[in-house]
């Protein structure tokens, strides 16, 4: 179970790499769009442009329909969505990291304090 949490984290977030890919999730959160459309902001080729909506959709972040000729993209926003797991993981390292910059606070604001203290006879020089 963990590799696969772990697999599946990893597909996320080399999807995510990419600044390509993430501006076409972007553009995704505004609604489905054909491969056309999601292709022309882009300087790169249509076949670059299909590689991009590949991986997107290897790593389950995006569904494709097809209609006659047209492929249109939407984001995949299923319960079990990978990006689920990638918020999550995200979440609990968010938390870390701010119990110890409240801990850095803590310190500074005591080390400030103590700095500032007229009583401290260890601040008085020449003694």
């Amino acid at each position: 179970m963990v590799n696969d949490l772990s697999d599946r984290l990893d597909t996320v977030f080399s999807a995510l790499a990419d600044p390509t890919r993430r501006s076409i999730l972007e553009r995704l959160a505004h609604g489905e769009a054909s491969g056309t459309d999601l292709a022309q902001p882009f300087s790169i080729s249509v076949p670059a442009i299909s590689k991009h909506l590949r991986v997107l959709e290897e790593a389950d972040l995006i569904l494709r329909r097809k209609e006659g000729r047209t492929h249109w993209f939407r984001l995949a926003a299923n319960p079990d969505s990978p990006m689920r797991d990638a918020a999550a993981w995200l979440e609990h390292y968010r938390q870390f990291w701010e119990a110890q910059f409240d801990s850095l606070d803590t310190y500074l604001q005591a080390a400030s304090d103590e700095e500032q203290d007229p009583d401290d006879s260890s601040n008085i020089s020449g003694r």
